[in-house]
C-alpha cells in the first residue's frame, strides 16, 4: 500500500505540476499579448504628465465625445468577449529625456509614482522586445515606430494565477489520495482475504501435522532405547517394544498417506482425468466390506442404495470419500448402535446420506469438523477417533467432484452426513458403458 500511494502521488504531483506549469505559459502568453496588443493599437499617442490619473471615460485623446468615440469602437484590453480575460495594462511614450508619458486611450491601468520611476530607469537601457522587471514585477513590451518609442506595462500578479490553481490542485490531490487510499485499503483487503487464510491454514497444518507426528516418533524413539539397553535379550522377549515400534510406524505411514492425500487434493485440478463412475457399485461395495465390522460389533445396518446411478469422477477419491463416512458411522455408533446409508437420485441433485446412532456432536463443534487435525473428542484415543483427517479428505474430495458435504447432529436424529451433487454431473449409464 505504501508502494502503491507514493507511486500514485508522484504521478498526480507530475500531473498537477504540468498542468500548472501550462497555466503559468499561458497566463504569460495572454499577458505579452495584451502588451502586443494595447502599442499596436496607438497611433497618434497623447502626452500627458508623468503619472497622471487615468483620463474620465467620457472622452478620448482627440476630445471627442464618448458617443463618437464608441461608434469608432473605443480600445478594450483584453476584452470581456466569451474566454477572454481583463488584463489591466499602462501604455507610456518614452520621451526625449527618458520619462514615461501615459497615453490615455490606451491605458487601463495607473502606476504610482515611485514605481514608474523605477520603471523608467530600467527600461531605458533594454532594447525593444517583452520581458519582466523582476525587481519591481512589473511584465513589459517595449516597441519603436514611426510615431516614437512606446512602452506597456502589466502587472506580475496577472499571470500568477497559478498559484490560486496549484492550492486547489493540491487540496484535491490531498482528497483524491485519501479517498484511493480508503479504496485501495478496502479492496487489497477483499483480495487478500483467500490468501491470507490459506496462508493460516497452511501454518495451521504444519503445526498440527508436526505435533501429531511427534507422538509415534516419541514412542518409537523410547521403544528403541529400552531394545539397546538389552541387547542380550532375544527378540522374542522383547517382542513387545518391536510390536509397539511396528504399530506407530503403521500409524505414521498412515498419518502420511493421509497428508498426501490432502496435498494431491489442493493440487490444480485441470490435469485430473474423470471418467464415468458408478456411484451406486462403489457403495455396495464398501457396504460388503464393513458387514464383518458390522457383525463382530453388533451394528444394525439399513441401506437403501439406487441402482444404476453414474457420475464423471475419479474412481479412487470417490471410493476413499464413501470409505471414510462409513468408517466413521461405524467407529462412532458403538456396541448395538445403527447405520443408515441411502443412495438416491433426485429432480435436481444426487444425495448420499450416512447416519449413525451414538453419542451427538457438540453444536459448537459442528463448524469445524471438515478442518484438518480436529477431532471433536479431545480426549478420544487416535486408534479409535484417528488423526482428524478423515473428514478433511472427504470434504476435499466432494467439493473436487463439485459437490458438497454436510453434517447435523442431535439427540433425536443422532448424526447424518449428507453428500449431495448436483444432477447435471450424473452421466448416461448406456454413453458410460
Amino acid at each position: 500500500m505504501a508502494i502503491i500511494m507514493a507511486m500514485v502521488a508522484v504521478v498526480l504531483l507530475v500531473i498537477f505540476s504540468i498542468i500548472c506549469v501550462i497555466n503559468y505559459q499561458q497566463a504569460v502568453a495572454d499577458v505579452y499579448a495584451t502588451l502586443e496588443s494595447a502599442i499596436d493599437h496607438d497611433t497618434m499617442p497623447k502626452k500627458e504628465p508623468l503619472a497622471s490619473a487615468i483620463p474620465p471615460a467620457t472622452s478620448d485623446r482627440s476630445g471627442e465625445s464618448s458617443a463618437e468615440a464608441d461608434d469608432r469602437m473605443p480600445f478594450e484590453i483584453g476584452g470581456k468577449g466569451e474566454g477572454k480575460r481583463f488584463i489591466p495594462v499602462a501604455v507610456y511614450e518614452i520621451e526625449s529625456g527618458g520619462t514615461l508619458a501615459a497615453i490615455s486611450d490606451a491605458t487601463t491601468a495607473s502606476m504610482t509614482d515611485d514605481v514608474l520611476l523605477q520603471a523608467a530607469e530600467q527600461i531605458a537601457s533594454v532594447p525593444d522586445g517583452s520581458g519582466l522587471l523582476d525587481p519591481i514585477g512589473l511584465f513589459y513590451v517595449k516597441h519603436t515606430n514611426e510615431n516614437g518609442a512606446f512602452v506597456a506595462f502589466a502587472d506580475k500578479g496577472s499571470a500568477e494565477e497559478w498559484q490560486t490553481l496549484a492550492l486547489t490542485l493540491a487540496g484535491v490531490g490531498i482528497i483524491a489520495l485519501l479517498a484511493f487510499f480508503a479504496i485501495s485499503l478496502f479492496f487489497s483487503k477483499w483480495a487478500l482475504k483467500p490468501v491470507e487464510e490459506s496462508w493460516n491454514k497452511q501454518q495451521q497444518f504444519v503445526a498440527d501435522a508436526s505435533h501429531e507426528l511427534k507422538t509415534p516418533l516419541t514412542v518409537m524413539l523410547a521403544n528403541a532405547s529400552i531394545l539397546l539397553k538389552h541387547p542380550e535379550k532375544t527378540v522374542a522377549s522383547q517382542s513387545q517394544w518391536v510390536e509397539a515400534i511396528e504399530t506407530e510406524a503403521e500409524n505414521m505411514q498412515k498419518l502420511v498417506e493421509d497428508m498426501l492425500f490432502l496435498a494431491s487434493t489442493d493440487a490444480p485440478r485441470r490435469d485430473r482425468i474423470h471418467t464415468p463412475i458408478n456411484l451406486s457399485d462403489i457403495v455396495e461395495r464398501n457396504l460388503l466390506q464393513f458387514e464383518s465390522l458390522a457383525y463382530e460389533r453388533e451394528i444394525d445396518v439399513a441401506s437403501n442404495v439406487e441402482e444404476g446411478i453414474w457420475i464423471m469422477g475419479n474412481a479412487l477419491r470417490l471410493e476413499r470419500l464413501i470409505s471414510t463416512l462409513l468408517d466413521n458411522a461405524y467407529k462412532y455408533a458403538g456396541g448395538g448402535g445403527r447405520v443408515e446409508v441411502a443412495l438416491a437420485r433426485m429432480s435436481q441433485r444426487i444425495e448420499l446420506r450416512v447416519a449413525n446412532s451414538g453419542t451427538p456432536i457438540p453444536e459448537a463443534d459442528l463448524p469445524r469438523i471438515f478442518d484438518r487435525f480436529y477431532r471433536a473428542d479431545k480426549a478420544r484415543e487416535r486408534s479409535i477417533g484417528g488423526y482428524g483427517l478423515g473428514l478433511a479428505i472427504a470434504r476435499e474430495v466432494a467439493e473436487e467432484h463439485g459437490g458438497t458435504i454436510s453434517a447435523r447432529s442431535s439427540e433425536t436424529e443422532s448424526t447424518v452426513f449428507v453428500v449431495a451433487w448436483d444432477a447435471k454431473l450424473a452421466c448416461d449409464p448406456d454413453v458410460a458403458q
